[in-house]
């Protein structure tokens, strides 16, 4: 059938495109040819050619086992540039087929053929006979061996520039894994090389994400490890559903793939009214590499569900200016879909630039987290998507990251014209590897919003400059600032020590006091990391201590507390808590297992009509109306004890996409010192199983 195939192509070839001395000047020319008369060129050509082969081919040794005679069909090209390209190949081995294709790479580059001057191609075929026949002297006939399929005209060669497209197309390379484009920020999957990026001696980063490709790729090789998890497929669904993405394409100087996004679940609420819970997502996710510097990649999300009784609440409470009912936690605003669901879309995409070795520029709307624990004190992912302009630059041991977002504040009271309010952010983290096992970072941001009309302040444009100072130079209600400082111990290549200090403002003499003022406004974080833990392989332990005081995070200015969407920018919680989080993580294979356990208590508003102070804990809240200066303390106002774990198995469909199946069951357990209308008591059990694309964090510990 192969056979026939070629002889099909050749045929129609020769009829439709034969040469003819009419439509070329001059046929492609091996530099050792260059000195002969023109109408000895061909010959030269194809005894250059012949000879070549001849040199170069080695039989594989089946085809010498099996003492085969016949020989190898090869149709290829001398492109414009004068390289050759093979276009198809036909023999009975595929060994044959393979050693072919690899003598003709070794070909040198020559001279193109012509046609009114203009480089133009040519194609030809071959017969390489088996065993091998030494060229002796040179043909007379141009076709003896070679035989030319070149177009009637150059006309034709234009036309044909669209189907010249294919012929670039490479086998697909996965070079996703080695570009610039971010790794997708899942805390279960980047536990994977976690290790690998924290061993003793690593000049890592690990703080700010997400990853891009390229630097985990100095650590660890994601593409064998989705090459590891391959299951044998030998149709084209198979390979699709369980290895690969569903279009994938790659040509000279270009990839890209498409693939669906699905979350599908279904599950159970102990306390709720209705049935079942359930979430549908349908979406496309589509990545790309433009030469050897830029990346692309967007994903768009089409949603409908309803969640657990707490978590609809929390959305609910939520809720922006306008009629639409609540915003989904980490995603955006929802409208009502039937009774008691809500319809969320949700876009995200960035473009990532690396113009240098030590230079990555990203512009996107998306998300960003800083720290190395599961909580982050200093910026979180937890908010709805923004738009960001992001900075990485990396040299000697140190890696800075600048950061500038508009973000939006949907209240009701801060609405101008029906419009939300926008507000920006600037972050910068200077990231240092001071030795072989400790890690220093230093954390700056501002937030301010269009006041007097200023719009982007140019004064926080500057990725080196001090904010705090600019913020006196503009006047305190100008901007709110913020200050952090984190570091990273490596006990050894099984256990990291980590931590964050937040500071919002403080005062040395209320601290010398001792009175517990409002104004010492700081958080910390302490954390700790245990890698193949108990000698199992791909098993990690993690206990982490949040603790952050009432008033952290907002601002008398009540437009510029450090939040997004009526979602806060750090800590889920905002401020006024004490959390202890305890996590394990298991992978073998394909399967993995994860195991969370959170114990906290945390101080809220009452909200009522005889207690209508702020406590600290709703960072939108301006502190002016606060219940006291002094005797400030973790867990004041409506102090609410909280347990909540939650255990997740999963099995990975397909690597490649992400696409994974699941069970997940939710124990909460929510205990106020007071039942209001805000702050309810609850003790529920949530239990879902879906098949999910996980390509981000959705946060169900509220």
């Amino acid at each position: 059938m192969k056979r026939i195939v070629l002889f099909a192509i050749l045929l129609s070839t020769a009829i439709g495109y034969t040469q003819t001395t009419l439509t070329y000047e001059k046929p492609p020319v091996f530099n050792e040819c260059d000195s002969e008369a023109i109408d000895q060129l061909k010959s030269c050509f194809n005894f250059k050619l012949n000879t070549f082969i001849y040199e170069n081919f080695e039989v594989p040794q089946v085809v010498t086992d099996e003492s085969y005679k016949g020989d190898v069909q090869v149709l290829f090209e001398v492109n414009k540039e004068g390289e050759f390209k093979v276009i198809y190949l036909d023999a009975i081995y595929d060994a044959l087929k393979d050693e072919s294709k690899r003598v003709f790479d070794l070909l040198p580059k020559i001279t193109p053929a012509t046609y009114n001057g203009n480089p133009t191609f040519v194609q030809y075929s071959i017969t390489i006979a088996i065993p091998l026949v030494e060229p002796i002297g040179k043909a007379d006939n141009a076709t003896d061996g070679v035989k030319l399929t070149e177009k009637d005209s150059l006309n034709a060669t234009l036309s044909n520039e669209f189907d010249n497209v294919n012929k670039e197309l490479k086998n697909f390379e996965n070079l996703e894994y080695s570009s610039e484009l971010n790794v997708p920020f899942t805390h279960a999957y980047y536990a994977r090389f976690d290790a690998e990026m924290n061993a003793i001696g690593t000049n890592s980063h690990t703080a700010a994400k997400p990853f891009v490709y390229s630097d985990v790729a100095r650590y660890y090789d994601i593409k064998a490890e989705k090459e590891s998890l391959a299951i044998n497929g030998d149709t084209w669904l198979g390979r699709k559903l369980f290895n690969e993405h569903l279009v994938q394409v790659q040509g000279k100087d270009y990839w890209f793939t498409v693939d669906p996004i699905l979350d599908l679940q279904v599950g159970k609420d102990s306390e709720a009214e209705f049935n079942s819970t359930y979430n549908n997502t349908r979406g496309i996710y589509i990545q790309a590499g433009l030469g050897k510097h830029f990346n692309l990649t967007t994903s768009v999300y089409e949603s409908q569900g309803r969640f657990a009784d707490y978590y609809n609440h929390y959305a609910e409470s939520l809720k922006a200016f306008g009629p639409d009912p609540a915003i989904i936690p980490g995603r955006g605003i929802a409208k009502r879909f039937k009774d008691n669901s809500y319809d969320y879309p949700v876009a995200e995409a960035y473009l990532s630039y690396t113009p240098a070795d030590f230079l990555n520029v990203q512009f996107g709307h998306g998300k960003n987290f800083i720290g190395d624990g599961y909580r982050s004190l200093f910026q979180s992912d937890v908010a709805s998507p923004y738009p960001f302009l992001k900075l990485n630059t990396t040299f000697w041991k140190i890696k800075y990251t600048s950061t500038w977002m508009w973000l939006k504040d949907v209240r009701p009271e801060v609405v101008v014209d029906k419009a939300f309010l926008t507000k920006y952010m600037a972050n910068h983290y200077l990231s240092w590897n001071v030795s072989k096992r400790l890690n220093v970072g230093l954390f700056e941001s501002v937030m301010w919003a269009d006041t007097n009309g200023r719009g982007f302040d140019i004064n926080y444009l500057n990725p080196i400059i001090f904010f705090r100072a600019i913020e006196f130079e503009t006047g305190q209600g100008a901007g709110n600032a913020i200050l952090g400082l984190s570091s990273k111990y490596k006990w050894n290549n099984k256990l990291n020590l980590y931590g964050q200090f937040i500071l919002d403002e403080f005062s040395l003499g209320d601290v010398k006091a001792g009175d517990k003022s409002w104004k010492n406004k700081f958080g910390f974080q302490l954390g700790a990391k245990y890698f193949n833990a108990f000698k199992v392989d791909n098993l990690l332990l993690q206990a982490e201590y949040n603790r952050v005081r009432p008033y952290t995070y907002s601002h008398n200015t009540q437009i510029l507390n450090y939040g997004h969407f009526n979602q806060p920018m750090a800590h889920l919680w905002g401020a006024n808590f004490r959390e202890l989080v305890l996590i394990g993580r298991y992978n073998y294979k394909r399967w993995s297992a994860d195991a969370k356990f959170i114990i906290g208590q945390r101080g809220f508003d009452f909200n009522t009509d005889e207690d209508s102070f702020s406590y600290g804990g709703d960072i939108y809240r301006d502190y002016n109306d606060r219940n006291a200066d002094t005797g400030i303390e973790i867990g004041q106002g409506n102090k609410t004890n909280s347990f909540m774990t939650e255990v997740q198995a999963s099995y990975l469909i397909n690597p490649a996409t992400n696409l994974k199946i699941f069970g997940n069951i939710i124990y909460r357990d929510f205990n106020p010192d007071t039942v209001t209308a805000s702050t309810t008591d609850s003790n529920t059990v949530w239990v879902s199983f879906g098949v999910r694309t996980d390509l981000f964090n959705w946060y169900k510990d509220f």
